[in-house]
């Protein structure tokens, strides 16, 4: 009984009835959000206070380009480091089956290669993008005064 729970019952659990479950969640909040935007847009019809159009518009914050570097930065962070912590382990952990080190070390490799890269990109970037960045921060600083 416990074979056919792990075999069928979970694997159905865990790919199909999770992301339903997960996109229906997502979805469910968004609709939330309009309702209760609506509802402050009905309540000030009836009470004849002046309605801000962009009330319903979805607000969408551009980042900046030094949130762009520092996100490549993160990212470049946790795949060496997980590029690194499955080579190691690969190399270091007694496997019984044959076929798992190889697999470990080929997705280690890759998740270091890419980490590697996301460094090259982040210092390039910086690099390339000093001014605007500064410029980006001046503009910034000058608005907030």
């Amino acid at each position: 009984m416990y074979n056919i729970w792990v075999t069928v019952v979970l694997p159905i659990f865990i790919c199909v009835v999770l992301p339903v479950t997960v996109v229906w969640l997502a979805l469910r909040a968004r609709q939330h959000a309009i309702d209760k935007k609506a509802e402050i847009m009905l309540k000030a019809i009836e009470s004849g206070a002046s309605i801000d159009p962009n009330l319903l518009k979805p607000q969408t914050k551009q980042k900046s380009l030094k949130e762009k570097l520092l996100a490549r930065l993160t990212g470049a962070c946790v795949t060496s480091l997980l590029g690194a912590a499955f080579l190691i382990g690969s190399l270091v952990l007694d496997w019984d089956i044959t076929f798992v080190p190889i697999q470990t070390s080929l997705l280690g490799g890759i998740l270091l290669a890419v980490g590697i890269a996301l460094f090259v990109s982040y210092f390039a970037g910086k690099n390339m993008l000093a001014k605007e960045i500064e410029a980006e921060e001046n503009a910034q600083e000058g608005s907030k005064q």
